[in-house]
């Protein structure tokens, strides 16, 4: 039930949003967009045996009139549907006089020969073209959705089945098994929100976002952390930076800031290559990061940290980095 619950809450924001967007999309296209309307539709949308029904109204027609124009435009609003119903109209005639039969075919097979006359099917109208066009966003949106939750899927379980524990499984139960600070004890009010999180080397999807809402269920942000830069080259990817953002509703710009390893923070090339995104924090065991907007406050501590080892600088990239992320409101 643990892992039910943990699973739930890793869950991505960003694939579930698009899916409820595609299946919003999808029902704005099919009942409002543009539904499917027909308005002086030829017999080519009729059934089989209702188009056959037709062209014996026609012939029956052109046995008064005589109207050589008007039985051809009959004709061919049944598209490439007349032949078939004319065939079996000769084959099975019932009460219907078989030299008229014959003879509106004739006319029909003399216009048409000469050129007076082209057989149609039902025009694309602009409608139509519109719908073909939103369908085709619609299935690119689902599609992508399909993607992104397979990719996440894979990220999650990749190698289970192999019985090898994958690196973002090892995130989790890091993450599950490390103390939260009770900032009660130290005299501070208790955080609308409070999530552990761990990057480990391998993870390399590693992007964790989470909701902040209110006891009541109000929405007043999201706030996350990943992957902001890595180092080298080949397979796992090396991170090298971590970035720590906090969303607020009531502010008009996201805070960043930027948890570098510390031979990145020594790098110049590195350092401006991030600076843009916002203040840039050396990763120190048990340090902590403060972000702030309009009304809300995110305190990001470092809990744990190890470097990898390997052919690259020493403390350049990560091995491990677990965070622990708590908000409250803003006072003031």
């Amino acid at each position: 039930m643990q892992f039910v619950v943990a699973f739930l809450k890793k869950l991505p924001i960003l694939p579930i949003a698009l899916f409820i967007g595609g299946l919003v999309l999808g029902l704005l296209i099919g009942w409002v967009i543009a539904p499917v309307e027909f308005k002086d539709a030829t017999p080519f949308y009729l059934r089989a045996d209702l188009q056959e029904d037709y062209l014996r109204m026609a012939i029956d027609s052109f046995r008064i009139n005589q109207n050589p124009n008007l039985a051809v435009q009959r004709w061919q609003g049944l598209g490439v549907a007349a032949q078939n119903a004319y065939t079996n109209i000769q084959n099975n005639p019932g009460d219907q006089d078989p030299a008229v039969i014959q003879a509106y075919g004739q006319l029909i097979t003399d216009v048409l020969s000469s050129g007076g006359g082209q057989l149609v099917t039902e025009p694309a109208t602009n409608s139509s073209l519109l719908r073909t066009a939103l369908i085709g966003i619609g299935v690119i949106l689902v599609l992508g959705v399909a993607a992104a939750g397979g990719l996440y899927l894979f990220r999650l379980f990749g190698k289970r089945g192999s019985g090898e524990v994958t690196a973002v499984m090892q995130a989790s139960e890091i993450s599950r098994s490390a103390a939260k600070t009770n900032f009660e004890d130290m005299g501070l009010a208790p955080p609308i929100t409070q999530t552990m999180t761990t990057y480990v080397l391998g993870d390399d999807l590693y992007d964790e976002s989470f909701s902040i809402d209110t006891g009541a269920g109000e929405f007043l942000g999201e706030y996350g952390v990943g992957v902001s830069e890595i180092i080298g080259v080949g397979e796992p990817k090396k991170v090298t930076a971590l970035e720590v953002w906090l969303f607020d509703k009531n502010d008009i710009k996201t805070a960043t800031k930027v948890l570098m390893s510390r031979h990145a923070f020594a790098d110049p090339g590195i350092r401006s290559r991030l600076e843009p995104k916002g203040e840039l924090v050396v990763v120190e065991p048990q340090a902590q990061v403060l972000l702030e907007t309009a009304t809300l406050q995110l305190l990001a501590t470092i809990v744990d940290i190890e470097y990898g080892k390997g052919p690259l600088p020493d403390n350049s990239y990560f091995e491990r980095v677990t965070l622990e992320l708590a908000i409250w409101p803003r006072q003031g």
